[in-house]
């Protein structure tokens, strides 16, 4: 029987605008078909304008404030307890407009789209076990 999935037994992918760990893929996970992690925004940065061509997007807003596009449309308003449902292939961003870290649950079905943000220039991956420091501008 699999054990829980412990933060800690992850690596932290680290950019610019925050960190993202991945808690459940199909690389790491036998047989798992979806991908499942948590990102933090940090205050006045977003994940600018992209897409997922071969999946569906989730995102569940745990804490914090900000703005969300979806297929180039106007932004609106996310905080706690919102849903955002982005469609295979559509173009969106995510801004923490808020003071506080912007945190998020997000989920690939099916899995696989994470593997395109280690090909970003700012990209640097933490290893499991060593904590993700955040610093000023």
């Amino acid at each position: 029987m699999r054990k829980a999935i412990q933060p800690n037994d992850v690596s932290t992918h680290s950019f610019s605008w925050g960190v993202i760990k991945w808690l459940v893929t199909p690389d790491q996970i036998k047989g798992a078909n979806m991908t499942f992690g948590e990102v933090i925004l940090l205050p006045e940065q977003g994940h600018e304008r992209h897409n997922h061509p071969e999946s569906e997007e989730i995102l569940y807003v745990l804490s914090g404030e900000g703005e969300q596009m979806v297929n180039d449309e106007a932004s609106f308003q996310i905080q706690a307890g919102d849903v955002i449902h982005i469609p295979k292939g559509v173009y969106h961003s995510t801004f923490n407009t808020g003071w506080e870290p912007l945190r998020l649950l997000a989920i690939y079905n099916p899995g696989g789209s994470e593997k395109e943000l280690a090909s970003m220039p700012d990209f640097q991956e933490i290893p499991a076990g060593q904590v993700a420091t955040f610093t000023r501008k």
